[in-house]
């Protein structure tokens, strides 16, 4: 990969992500634990797309446990058993056909920087997933967080529960559930909350329709 991006991509991680990175690292293992976890089974093969500094797939319990990001620093921040991928996400996977039972993708498809390559990544994915398998996917939702998408420079696709839906549904998946607001918007310079209160929310799923900014979607591959 071109070392300018490379460079860039590292600046960009550390400026949002390094100062609450063992915070996040906590968030997610309560998120994982307490939510996440129902979409895998112990004998599972799962892809994180778009992994970032790991912390989905380093807290999930699968038996196979793969990673993709174009940040060569990712892997640094992987566990040992954790296949990682460098690689642009819109060209073929290094995976055989049908070889996944999840794909899981955190606040990264609205990074892709045109929707033609949104479309190749999720022909891969579906490629990728077993007849009957799931991609879960979440991310900011353009709908409710409105201007404040654009205060991250490397946001590029404008994403809702409905257009994502759209896209899965025109590609081999059904769509389960669509939930057009789920996490807050972004634990990027916010004030850390208790886990406790993490806990909480995930249960009082009324709540998240008064501060939830980001989409839910499942899809289940055809």
């Amino acid at each position: 990969m071109d070392k300018e991006l490379t460079d860039q991509l590292q600046e960009i991680y550390a400026r949002r992500f390094d100062a609450q990175h063992e915070y996040r690292n906590r968030v997610w293992g309560v998120l994982v634990k307490d939510f996440f976890q129902q979409f895998v089974n112990p004998q599972d093969a799962v892809l994180d797309l778009g992994c970032g500094y790991g912390q989905f797939i380093n807290h999930i319990q699968a038996a196979a446990k793969y990673a993709m990001d174009l940040n060569p620093h990712a892997r640094e921040t992987l566990a040992s058993d954790i296949t990682f991928f460098e690689q642009d996400c819109s060209l073929d996977w290094p995976l055989r056909d049908g070889t996944l039972d999840l794909v899981f993708s955190s606040n990264f498809l609205e990074h892709l920087p045109a929707k033609p390559l949104l479309e190749k990544t999720i022909q891969q994915a579906a490629r990728c997933l077993k007849k009957g398998a799931q991609i879960v996917a979440m991310g900011p939702n353009i709908r409710y967080v409105g201007g404040a998408y654009w205060d991250f420079w490397d946001h590029h696709i404008p994403l809702t529960e409905r257009s994502l839906s759209e896209l899965l549904e025109t590609n081999g998946f059904t769509v389960e559930s669509a939930i057009s607001r789920f996490l807050p918007y972004t634990m990027v310079n916010q004030r850390e909350m208790p886990l406790a209160v993490i806990k909480l929310y995930l249960r009082l799923r009324f709540a998240w329709r008064f501060r939830g900014g980001q989409f839910l979607v499942v899809g289940r591959r055809r």
